[in-house]
This record gives C-alpha cells, structure tokens and sequence, in this order.
C-alpha cells in the first residue's frame, strides 16, 4: 500500500498524534486567542500594569531561584560530604517541604508573625510595649515575605538534584584538589559547585517555573505578578484577550528560561573519570562546625515543613468541629474524584503516547513526543485560559445541535461541570506521567516484546501481556505523583471549576482569603497528608 494509506490505517500513530495534539491545544489556544483577541487592550496593558506585573514576577523568579538554589545546594553539599548531629535524618527530612504548597506555607506564617501572632505577642508582654507603634516589626504581606516562603517551599527541587549529582561525584577528585592544597570552601566553589551545575541549574529553572506558576501566595502578600494580572484582567476587567495576552507573555517568559538554561550549558561536558571511581568519604565534622552545619540543614526543614504543619495542626485541634462541616466532605469528595480521574485518564494517555511512538515508523509522533511536555512549563492560569474558550465554544455548539436534533436543552456539558478541571490537570502533569512510562517502557529488553510478537500477540496484547506487567510499579509511581499534583493545584482550579464546586486547595484558599484559618486548617492538613504520602514515595526511590 502507499505510504500515506499505510499512515492512516496505523491507529497507535494516529492515537499518538490524537492525544499530542490534544496535549498542545490550550497552549496553542493561548496563543490565537492573543493575537486576535477581540478588544485589544495590549496598549493599554503595556502603559499601565504589564511593566509592574512583569518586573515583579522576573524580581520573584530571580530571588526565590537565587535562595531557593543556595539553601538546596549548601544542604545538598552539607549533607554529602560531611557528618554531624543528625546528617543521616535531615538528608530525607529536608526533603518534607515538597509536601507544604507554597499558599499553606504562606497563611502558616502570616499568622506566626502577624500583630496578633504569638512571635509579636511574646514581644510585647516580654518588653512591655503597648501596641505597634512603641517598636518595629518587619511587613509580613510583602514581596521579600512571599520570596522566603516560595523559597523554603521549593528548595527540595534543587537539593534532590545537587545532592545526586554530589552523590555521583568521584571521591579522588576531591583527595586531589586537597592535596594541591584547596580547602573546604575551595574544594566546593572549584569542584563540587562546577561538577554540579547542571542539576542546580535544572532545579533552579524548575523553581522558577513554579513561582510563575503560584498564585495563592502572591495574591495572599499582595504582589502583582502576571498571574495574578490573568485573574484581574479576566475576571475583574471581563476581557479575556488581555489575559490570554498575559498568558502568552508568561509563556514566552518560561520558554526563554528553559533556552537561555540550555545555551548557557550547551559547550559543557561532564564526565566521571572513571568507571570504577571512589565513592566519596563524607568527612566527620567537630567542635562548632559540626552544630552549625546541623543548623544550615535544619532552618530550611524547620521553616519550609515544622512551622507550616504546627501553626496549622494548632487551628485544626482547637477548631475540632471543622472536621465534620459539609463543605469539607464534599471539597474531599471532590478532590479524590477529579484528581482520580485526572490521573488515570493522564497516564493511561502517556501509556498509549509513549506505546504508539515506539511502534509508529513516521517522524510526526516522534517529533511530538517531546513537545508534549510543554504543559508542565505552562502555568494553570495559563492553561485555563487555552482551555476555557475553545471549550465553551465547542459547548455551545453541541448544545445547539442536540437542541436541533432532539429539542431538549443539555446546557454546557464541558465547562459547566468538572471535565475542563480534569482537562487541565491532564494537560499540566501530563510531562510526569510520560516521563515515567518512557523511562520504565526503555528499561525493558526489545527480545521480551520482538517474542511476544513473534509468538503472534498483537501490538495490544503485547502491551497487556508483556509492557504493563513488567512496569507496574513505574505506572502506579505516576498515578500517585499525578494524583498528588492535582490536590495541590490552586489557580487552574479556581479558573476553571464549576459554580459551587470545590476542591480541598480551593477550599483552603477561600477560608484563608477571609482570614479564617480555623475553617481552612482541615483541609489544608488533608492536602499536606496527600502531599506526605508523595514525599514519602520519592524518598524511597532515591535511597
């Protein structure tokens, strides 16, 4: 047959190509919508808020990376090549803070520090001050207070990348750089931070996208960023060609961000001298080294995962009646609906994506597979706006026809129920899943599936039999990270839920938003146990 009839009668290439295209389209959306809105407000925009939403997400960005990068790589290093009190705990203990999302992290210490907080309490009643003005105290809803908390809450990322790369490091490289006299801060500014850099690198550009990404910490501290510039211009102003103009700035920011990451490494090369190289022997710490580098190692984890979890465990045992509300089940009921079927439907796409191009003999599959990991960069703001247009377009329409057909009025079917939130997560944490069932499907030997085959399995049934079997763990490791994912998901939530409907990170920003933190506490507890079991799985797999 011709080549092209052979194409279109292969459904795993077609089936690929299907699901990367629906992958890519809230992305692509974003960017028609941009550039042919229908009320054109980017001048407007440019002249009045789009300097301030830009500089200060580009401030954000640069300073959570720049902290969150030294905390994660002075623990990564700490806990590497030396031993002190506790070393061997705090290495898996730094990393409970990926469990905390940021806008938790962030409520948790507004009320810590706040006037009515017990840090300003004790204050006065131990120096005898009246109110606030008889002394100072530093502004907690401000841009230097969301920079530390999305700090102490994304430095995990690069810790767990530095820290591999540290691991994987030769030990005789270091004995030499000692014996031609380098001291300790000598053998890491001129080793151990060189050798490193591509992992702190990608964990810094992970941070950053992440932070462009927040939105409940940046609303709660009142700092306009351009995602909190989506939500103003969309739903405050009503002109969704402004936001979907944000939206293409944000992307456009993150896409140079990954480009200027990789052209800034791209002559580098970065090989172990050896095969059979030495592993490094930590060194053991004494005197006053020893305690001060337990307390660099300790401060993150007591910030980024102590402070966060006892302010809100405090709220939640003294409003005990918090657990049985209503509103609390059904935000629960909720969550594990839409984050199931989020994650299930995300990786069993991946499977079929991953599957259909190792089978496909066309370049097109190929060359979408990587591209569909875009989601991941764009933020839920972002892909809320690709996603809600077309969609209610596409509602309108079916409606309009069934209407015509059967004369019942089935109303929105899409966007007036869950199926755009559970559209979005997909599209967002679609990069987890297929990074999972790639690496998992390359693991196994081509002879076991080329038997299969020859044995006269189908491409189906040598998936069932001989695929899903053997990397089970891999596919079960993917739907909890995608689950975990999806209960943390804040801003693609509250865009594209539907009336009344809520979530448990929906439900802990509207309580906190009205500085009920009683109410919010629950649920925040039921999205940091979720977010535990994850941490938990992850420490496992990198012992």
């Amino acid at each position: 047959m011709p080549r092209r009839l052979r194409f279109s009668a292969d459904p795993w290439s077609v089936g690929a190509i299907v699901i990367a295209f629906l992958v890519l389209l809230p992305i692509v959306s974003v960017v028609v919508i941009a550039l042919n809105p229908v009320q054109n407000v980017w001048p407007h925009l440019i002249s009045t808020t789009l300097p301030r939403y830009l500089g200060n997400t580009v401030i954000l960005m640069v300073s959570v990376a720049a902290l969150a990068a030294a905390m994660g790589t002075g623990a990564a290093w700490l806990v590497v090549m030396y031993r002190f009190p506790l070393s061997r705990v705090l290495e898996w203990l730094l990393l409970l803070p990926l469990a905390i999302p940021a806008y938790v992290g962030a409520y948790a210490l507004v009320d810590f520090l706040e006037y009515a907080g017990p840090v300003q309490v004790a204050l006065r009643e131990l120096f005898g001050w009246a109110d606030a003005q008889a002394y100072w105290f530093p502004e907690i809803r401000s841009r230097p207070a969301a920079v530390l908390v999305l700090a102490v809450a994304l430095f995990p990322y690069v810790y767990l990348l530095s820290r591999a790369a540290f691991r994987e490091q030769s030990g005789g490289v270091y004995e030499v750089a000692q014996a031609l006299g380098a001291g300790p801060l000598g053998r890491f500014l001129r080793v151990g931070l060189p050798l490193a850099r591509p992992a702190i690198a990608a964990g810094s550009a992970i941070v950053m996208m992440e932070t462009v990404n927040d939105f409940g910490v940046v609303d709660y501290f009142a700092v306009q960023t351009l995602t909190t510039g989506i939500f103003s211009v969309w739903l405050q102003g009503g002109n969704v060609g402004g936001a979907a103009q944000i939206a293409m700035v944000i992307l456009v920011l993150i896409l140079s961000l990954v480009a200027l990451e990789k052209l800034s490494r791209r002559r580098m090369r970065f090989f172990n001298p050896s095969r059979h190289s030495r592993p490094i022997a930590p060194t053991r710490l004494t005197g006053g080294a020893r305690w001060l580098a337990m307390l660099a190692c300790a401060i993150p984890f007591l910030l980024g995962f102590v402070l966060p979890v006892g302010v809100i465990a405090s709220h939640a045992l003294q409003a005990s009646d918090g657990w049985l509300v209503p509103g609390l089940v059904q935000a629960l009921g909720n969550t594990l609906l839409v984050g199931g079927l989020a994650a299930l439907g995300t990786v069993a796409a991946a499977l079929f994506l991953v599957y259909g191009v190792r089978l496909s003999h066309h370049a097109l599959p190929r060359l979408l597979l990587p591209v569909t990991t875009l989601g991941y960069a764009a933020p839920g703001a972002v892909l809320a706006v690709g996603l809600l247009i077309p969609m209610a377009s596409m509602d309108n329409a079916l409606a309009d026809i069934v209407e015509r057909l059967t004369g019942a009025d089935i109303g929105l079917v899409m966007t007036g129920s869950a199926f755009a939130v559970i559209y979005a997560y997909s599209v967002r944490f679609f990069a987890i899943a297929q990074g999972a069932a790639d690496s998992a499907m390359g693991r196994i030997t081509p002879s076991l599936p080329m038997a299969a085959r020859s044995l006269g399995r189908t491409a189906r049934g040598t998936l069932t039999s001989v695929y899903l079997p053997l990397i089970r763990g891999s596919v079960g490791t993917a739907l909890l990270l995608v689950f975990v994912d999806c209960v943390k998901e804040l801003p693609a939530t509250l865009l594209l839920r539907p009336f009344g409907f809520n979530t448990l990170s929906t439900r802990v920003y509207e309580k906190a938003s009205l500085e009920n933190l009683g109410d919010a506490s629950p649920a925040a507890l039921l999205v940091i146990g979720v977010g535990m079991v994850a941490v938990l799985l992850l420490a496992r797999a990198n012992r």
